[in-house]
């Protein structure tokens, strides 16, 4: 078991023009967080207490104490008082992550265009990679979501329902990618397609058409991937891919149209 011995923290603070520009508790934060990685610490593992920060600093106590804080709300370190207590290093849950990451591109008006534009480069090739290496359980799950819904929606809360589990579908065949940023990228996708279906309403207007090309492509990839096929793999998931790009536009301006008919 590795050793989780608290060694003193290397006191400079870069002088790069960007970091100048940034206040002194968030470079204090920075540092902590290379001193961290630069020692391979882990969840867990104890940091200097107060006293040695402000020490090895040359901060004042304030500092040291926003420092941490930011640090807290970022998931990074963990704060208990008491005896024993102390901050220790945390551990950043992946639906945290993606909530942060979500933050950030609130504000970018993300089009469905980009979205897609990721989606095609990326799922092709996880499927391909996937295919003749998932186990029994995780293939039998991709095959109960390909069968989930053997009819058509008929009201636009069933469209909902369709899309956000068509959408669940391609974030458990991230959980099962090896390459762990492959499969973050690809489920934080599927999250924020998700969010848009919702926000934008793009179910509003049950979409035959989306539902049977898309269930189609479920049940067919998951018997690619259970044979091995990686190229029939890809070749499927492309298919679905641009076919689902085009009907989701599609369904977006119908949606917008009515929306200013209104």
């Amino acid at each position: 078991m590795k050793k989780s011995t608290v060694q003193p923290i290397n006191p400079k603070i870069t002088d790069a023009p960007r970091a100048l520009k940034r206040s002194r508790p968030v470079q204090v934060a920075d540092q902590i967080k290379r001193w961290v990685v630069e020692r391979d610490l882990r969840k867990g593992d104890k940091l200097p207490n107060e006293a040695a920060m402000i020490a090895q600093f040359g901060v004042s106590k304030g500092t040291v104490r926003e420092a941490m804080r930011i640090l807290e709300a970022q998931g990074l370190t963990v704060t208990k008082t008491g005896p024993g207590g102390g901050s220790s290093v945390g551990e950043v849950s992946k639906d945290r992550a993606m909530s942060l990451l979500g933050n950030y591109f609130y504000f970018k008006d993300l089009s469905l265009s980009d979205i897609y534009e990721m989606r095609k480069l990326l799922e092709p090739e996880l499927v391909a990679k996937l295919a003749g290496n998932l186990d029994a359980e995780t293939l039998s799950d991709l095959r109960e979501m390909a069968h989930q819904h053997p009819e058509p929606a008929q009201t636009p809360e069933e469209e909902k329902q369709q899309h956000i589990s068509s959408l669940v579908f391609h974030a458990r065949l991230a959980d099962a990618a090896d390459n762990d940023l492959m499969g973050f990228v690809i489920s934080f996708m599927a999250r924020i397609l998700s969010d848009l279906t919702v926000y934008r309403r793009l179910y509003a207007t049950p979409n035959k058409e989306l539902w049977a090309r898309g269930r189609t492509h479920q049940i067919d990839l998951v018997e690619a991937l259970e044979k091995g096929d990686s190229a029939r793999a890809r070749a499927i998931m492309l298919s679905h891919m641009e076919g689902a790009e085009r009907m989701m536009n599609v369904q977006e301006m119908r949606i917008t149209r009515e929306f200013m008919a209104e």
